[in-house]
C-alpha cells in the first residue's frame, strides 16, 4: 500500500520482489511469473530494463499507440475479480 500522492512506479521493484514462489511442476520452483502485464502509467524503458533483469518479459502498453494492444483482455478478468471480491 502507498500512500495517495505517491506513484505506483515507484513500488513496481518491491512489488516485484514480493511476489511468493509460483507453484507448478515437482523440482526447482520458479522465482517469478514469466510475463508482467502494465498500462501505459508504466511505459518507460527503464521499467521494462528493470523486469528483463528480474527475467520477466514486459508486456507494456506503449503511450502514444493506438489501443489494441490486447493487454485489455488480460486486464478485464482482473478487475471482474476485483470487482467481485468488492461484493463480498
Amino acid at each position: 500500500m502507498t500512500g495517495a500522492n505517491r506513484n505506483d512506479v515507484t513500488q513496481l521493484r518491491p512489488l516485484l520482489d514480493a511476489i511468493p514462489k509460483v507453484r507448478g511442476k515437482r523440482g526447482r520452483p520458479r522465482q517469478r511469473p514469466n510475463v508482467l502485464l502494465a498500462d501505459r502509467g508504466y511505459d518507460h524503458d527503464k521499467y521494462r530494463r528493470l523486469v528483463r533483469e528480474l527475467q520477466i518479459r514486459p508486456l507494456i502498453a506503449r503511450r502514444g499507440i493506438a489501443h489494441g494492444s490486447g493487454l485489455g483482455k488480460q486486464r478485464w478478468v482482473v478487475e471482474q475479480a476485483f470487482a467481485h471480491l468488492h461484493a463480498f
